[in-house]
């Protein structure tokens, strides 16, 4: 299974004080709290592969599996490092967590915004590409029902999205924002009416307003606000390849 970016950065760390030998002024890499937040930020990112695994698996999960299959000897940490790692699925990849039975501890996951769109556009795709589609339906409610084409670039472009070039995740940007989802009905991309030189726009499309609704997507910008936006692009600058980590 692939490997987020994180996990790149902080193998490249440890191969890299590995070259260098063993620090002998006693910098932070022996300072025992700096272990354990180390061991928790990698721990984090496992939940997130394994809950994102579940999603593709459209498998429910239990606090058991996950303590059992990942959090493992940390297990006094399971409390903030589920919440972390739900709170990266939703920003970053358009999915929450939800508690079917509190007796046994049960999640599923499911699309944001009550979406029924699960962003897995093909069976060899590893993972679902509804962030930046929630995201869009967010800017277009804040914008009041119409959002210029401008101001949707300005914000997909801080997620690391950029018009005319090719993302790891979204494939061609443009393509997917102008013809997938409008095929798929969740936008509407048209030409702003007597505008010259022409101008374009884009809105929700019907499928969008059949299945959530202006308020919950205004509800999920604010927690949204509440997370710096550039620190998710870490999430969605490449994976790092490792198909043997949950074989």
């Amino acid at each position: 299974m692939a490997s987020f970016p994180w996990r790149h950065s902080e193998d490249e760390s440890s191969s890299s004080q590995d070259e260098e030998g063993p620090n002998t002024e006693g910098g932070p890499e022996d300072d025992a709290d700096f272990l354990l937040y180390k061991a928790l930020h990698l721990k984090m990112i496992e939940m997130v592969e394994f809950l994102l695994l579940k999603y593709r698996a459209k498998e429910p999960t239990t606090k058991a599996e996950m303590l059992s299959s990942v959090i493992k000897e940390h297990q006094d940490h399971f409390p903030e490092l589920f919440s972390a790692a739900t709170e990266c699925i939703q920003l970053g990849f358009g999915i929450v967590v939800k508690q079917m039975d509190p007796s046994t501890h049960t999640y599923v996951l499911a699309t944001a915004l009550g979406l029924t769109y699960d962003g897995m556009v093909s069976d060899g795709h590893r993972y679902p590409n509804t962030g930046l589609l929630v995201t869009l339906l967010c800017v277009i409610a804040s914008e009041g029902d119409c959002a210029p084409e401008e101001k949707i670039w300005e914000a997909v472009n801080i997620l690391g999205v950029h018009d005319g070039k090719v993302h790891w995740l979204y494939g061609e940007p443009r393509e997917l924002l102008t013809k997938v989802w409008v095929q798929e009905q969740y936008l509407v991309y048209h030409q702003v009416p007597n505008s010259d030189p022409a101008r374009y726009e884009f809105l929700w499309g019907p499928r969008a307003h059949a299945e959530t609704t202006m308020l919950k997507t205004l509800q999920f910008v604010l927690r949204v606000n509440d997370r710096d936006p550039y620190s998710l692009s870490s999430l969605l600058e490449g994976p790092e390849y490792n198909e043997n980590h949950y074989a």
